[in-house]
C-alpha cells in the first residue's frame, strides 16, 4: 500500500475509511499518480465524520478529505480535479474532448445517481422511516438504474475500459461502484456484461487492488489472521 503514517507535514494526508467508495476513488488516484500519502482514518460506523474537528475540514461530515500542505479539499470529484491539475502524472482526463464528456458523464452518474442514494446516513433514514429491509430495495432499485444507464453510455465507447485502453476518469468512479455493489449488495452484475468485464480488468490493476477496502488499515479484517 502508498498510504503512510509518517506524520510529514509535507505528506498528503487522505482522511479516509476503508467502507467509503468516495474515498476509494481518491485512493485509486493517488495510486495510479503515485503519489505517498499519510493514511488518517475516520470511522463513520462511529460518527466520527460529524465530529467538530472533522467538519473543521468538511463543514458536511463527509469522507473524502484531503490535505495538501496548507490546501484543504473535500468531495471526490473535486479531489480527483485538484490532483489531476497539480500532479499531472498519469493523466485521468484524455485529450480527446468527446472522450473526456464520457468521463464526465460516467463519473457523475456514479457520484449523483448511485452513491447518494446508497450511503450509510441515507439507509439508515430510509429503514428508519420506511421499514426494516427497505432501504436494500432502495439500493438496488438505484444500482440497478445507474448501471442500466452506464451499460448503454458506454457501449461504443469502451476498450479494455471504460473509454478505450488506458484508465481514465469514469474508471476510478465505475470500480468502486461495482465493488461496493457486489460486496455490500450482493448485487446480480451478469446483467450487465459491459460493466462486468470492466470490474475483471480492474481487479488486475494493482493501483486498484491497492485501494480495495479489505486492503485498507482501518478495515476491521485487515489485522485479522
Amino acid at each position: 500500500m502508498m498510504a503512510s503514517g509518517s506524520g510529514d507535514k509535507n505528506q498528503l494526508k487522505l482522511y479516509s475509511c476503508y467502507m467509503s467508495s468516495c474515498s476509494y476513488r481518491v485512493r485509486i488516484a493517488l495510486n495510479l499518480k503515485e503519489l505517498k500519502y499519510e493514511y488518517k482514518a475516520v470511522d463513520l460506523l462511529k460518527g466520527e465524520h460529524f465530529s467538530p474537528e472533522f467538519t473543521e475540514l468538511n463543514p458536511i461530515g463527509y469522507v473524502p478529505v484531503l490535505v495538501d500542505g496548507d490546501v484543504i479539499v473535500s468531495d471526490s470529484f473535486a479531489i480527483i480535479m485538484y490532483l489531476e491539475e497539480k500532479y499531472p502524472q498519469h493523466p485521468l482526463l484524455p485529450q480527446d474532448l468527446q472522450k473526456r464528456g464520457i468521463n464526465y458523464q460516467a463519473a457523475n452518474i456514479v457520484s449523483s445517481s448511485i452513491q447518494p442514494f446508497q450511503n450509510i446516513d441515507t439507509l439508515k433514514y430510509i429503514e428508519e422511516k420506511v421499514g426494516p429491509g427497505e432501504n436494500l430495495y432502495w439500493a438496488n432499485h438505484h444500482i440497478t438504474k445507474g448501471f442500466a444507464a452506464l451499460e448503454k453510455l458506454l457501449k461504443g465507447h469502451a476498450g479494455r475500459y471504460a473509454t478505450g485502453e488506458e484508465v481514465f476518469l469514469a474508471d476510478l468512479f465505475l470500480a468502486p461502484q461495482m465493488h461496493g455493489a457486489i460486496k455490500r449488495f450482493n448485487f446480480d452484475m451478469t446483467q450487465f456484461p459491459l460493466l462486468s468485464r470492466l470490474n475483471e480488468e480492474y481487479n488486475k490493476i494493482p493501483a486498484f487492488q491497492d485501494a480495495m477496502p479489505e486492503n485498507q488499515p482501518d478495515n476491521p479484517a485487515a489485522g485479522a489472521v
